[in-house]
């Protein structure tokens, strides 16, 4: 037998080709892979790479150490998310508490453990068997053949990322434009602007080469350029995994050096109408909350008893999120970043909560989502901006102390405050699974349901008929929270001052819908994009501005995304600020309604899509932008 056909060898060189082909596992879900071939090119080209520069396995199997211990991950993704590890996913495993883990991961966890186990003896055993095998070094003259080519491919490669490459042909130059133009001319102008300011000031961030150099050096020809694509390589497998790695390093990077980079950003803003009159206005921050899940909105359970009774309330009925993933979410509410830059790390702006500060109110960012120590999120750099900060949930998801009720004491304490004119937000853990951890005993109205359950998997298809109902039961209780927000605020018109409270959730929940087999967020579905939204005022805010409420009650059906919170929360305490866009105002007789993009298999006209099954997927029906 040849040597390198021994059980040995083979072994090893089975390890390396399974580890490849782990971007090929949706195949046997029955689901396409995008640029299969080229994949497979980019996986052979980055072996030939590591064994030409190391010469014999036992001198790089280490650098697959982390390929290993990402299977598990991309395993679990794959058969519950259809998705690949990604930065993204990086910045939630980071984010997410030991104990949420957890209770999100149910009775799978043992499962996962002996995948990871196995997985860790793979490893050891593949390991061993590089260090002993001396057949499948690299020694013959062909190695440095490679060598140098390898080298000439990628310094032709860094000198074109350098300098620059020559531009095709007139014909095809104008074809790249035609379809640039034609992405632009889907996004609305203030869109534009706002996608030019960050990238300039991305720009400005990056390092770059010296303009005389580049002035002086000839651009590389095309057809010396290799066919090198950074985002193509980081699908594949193993060594493609470095890249959201180097992704999600420079995003924790980008966002702890952002408050300093935007510490001289300002509004500019003021607030004109009622601006002698005392005022709270209360921003809630729901969580994996579903529209049709309110009976507000028509669903046959009585799950909003209390709001209904509310004279003062519209409920807002086309509301869409571009992303169902909190992280990226919740900044594309807090401010002015387009939802088309939601994947991207931070915005070089502010959030509406500077804009109430400069305008005079005292602000307060009071939260029953966990703080995350040293490290900043997408989340936290805004949270940072108010004046009062309270991270009130203890670090688990598990005991009575998370129930959002854990919020109205620091609430009315806020209300208290001798500061004339206060802006609270309140970050609530909603509906958060488990479902049934978010509500007390009391409002496990619906059986039988999970409340009691220890662990329950939400990926547990037989739990169905509970998990609804917990989640129904968390609805009822974000219900008996939001009156009792409203409650407090009533009792601070009783004293002349103005106030008003803002509701929107950053996502909502798919649940085993009919038919549809999968369940939770993160998945490309109608039922995570289309989320409640809900607005109330006083009396006395009624009276400083009855245009505004008129204009508010006939939007009410009108089509709103997140994007639009920004504007509408300055323009409900009528803030003025230079740069303001009136346009994206529920509350402005200038409103008008603006493309809404969601994240499904690339940015997706949510209005010029359809509804895929009883999951609802959303798919475009033309093709969708491109994500960067």
């Amino acid at each position: 037998m040849p040597p390198l056909l021994n059980p040995a060898n083979l072994f090893l060189l089975g390890t390396y080709l399974l580890l490849s082909a782990v971007p090929f596992l949706s195949l046997t879900l029955g689901k396409p892979v995008v640029n299969a071939y080229q994949l497979a090119g980019a996986a052979v080209m980055a072996w030939v790479t590591v064994w030409a520069v190391f010469k014999r396995p036992a001198w790089f199997h280490w650098l697959l150490f982390p390929a290993f211990l990402a299977v598990p991950v991309q395993l679990y993704l794959v058969a519950y998310f259809g998705q690949d590890v990604s930065a993204h996913h990086l910045g939630i495993i980071l984010e997410t508490s030991p104990k949420e883990a957890l209770e999100f991961l149910g009775n799978k966890l043992w499962l996962l453990g002996a995948v990871a186990v196995a997985v860790l003896a793979w490893f050891a055993a593949s390991l061993r068997v590089a260090c002993k095998s001396r057949d499948l070094d690299w020694k013959d003259q062909s190695r440095w053949i490679i060598l140098a080519s390898l080298a000439i491919g990628y310094g032709a490669w860094l000198y074109g990322m350098s300098v620059g490459v020559a531009k095709a042909k007139p014909a095809s130059a104008s074809v790249t434009l035609g379809s640039d133009s034609a992405s632009q001319q889907q996004t609305s102008p203030d869109e534009v602007g706002d996608d030019e300011g960050e990238a300039a000031d991305a720009n400005a961030s990056a390092p770059s080469p010296s303009t005389a150099i580049t002035a002086t050096l000839p651009k590389l020809p095309r057809w010396a350029a290799p066919p090198l694509d950074a985002t193509l390589f980081g699908k594949s497998w193993p060594f493609g995994l470095a890249m959201p790695a180097w992704e999600f390093w420079k995003e924790r990077k980008y966002l702890s050096e952002l408050a300093e980079r935007s510490k001289a950003f300002k509004f500019g803003a003021r607030q004109e109408g009622a601006a002698d009159r005392p005022q709270v206005v209360v921003m809630v921050l729901g969580e994996s909350s579903r529209f049709d899940r309110w009976s507000l909105n028509g669903y046959k359970r009585e799950t909003n008893p209390l709001l209904k009774k509310e004279a003062n309330l519209v409920s807002l009925a086309d509301m869409v999120t571009a992303v169902s993933a909190t992280r990226l979410s919740v900044p594309v509410i807090l401010s002015r970043k387009p939802a088309t830059q939601s994947l991207k790390a931070g915005f070089s702006e502010k959030s509406f909560i500077t804009a109430y500060k400069e305008a005079g109110f005292k602000t307060y960012w009071l939260s029953n989502q966990m703080s995350f120590g040293q490290f900043d999120t997408p989340v936290s750099v805004f949270a940072k901006e108010a004046d009062v900060v309270q991270f009130l949930n203890p670090g688990g998801y598990t005991d009575h102390s998370s129930l959002d009720t854990i919020l109205l004491d620091p609430l009315k304490a806020a209300m208290n405050d001798p500061s004339p004119k206060k802006l609270v937000v309140l970050h609530s853990l909603g509906n958060h699974w488990n479902y049934s951890h978010r509500y007390p005993k009391e409002f496990d109205k619906w059986q039988p349901s999970l409340f009691g359950q220890k662990n329950p998997a939400y990926t547990d298809r037989a739990l169905k008929p509970a998990l609804n109902n917990s989640y129904d039961n968390s609805i009822l209780y974000t219900d008996w929270f939001l009156s009792q927000v409203i409650g407090s605020l009533k009792v601070r018109g009783e004293r002349g001052e103005m106030t008003s409270m803002m509701y929107v959730a950053d996502h909502g929940q798919t649940l085993y819908d009919g038919s549809c087999d999968i369940a939770f967020h993160g998945h490309n579905t109608q039922h995570e994009f289309h989320v409640p939204a809900l607005v109330w005022y006083s009396d006395q805010y009624k009276e400083a501005f009855p245009g505004k409420v008129e204009t508010l009650a006939r939007n009410r059906k009108a089509k709103l995304a997140t994007e639009n919170v920004f504007h509408s929360l300055l323009d409900l305490s009528d803030i003025r600020y230079s740069t303001e866009q009136l346009q994206r105002s529920m509350f402005s007789k200038k409103f008008r309604r603006h493309k809404r993009y969601v994240d499904s298999y690339g940015w997706t006209d949510y209005d010029n899509a359809r509804f895929k099954g009883d999951c609802r997927e959303v798919i475009a029906k033309g093709k969708p932008l491109p994500q960067d």
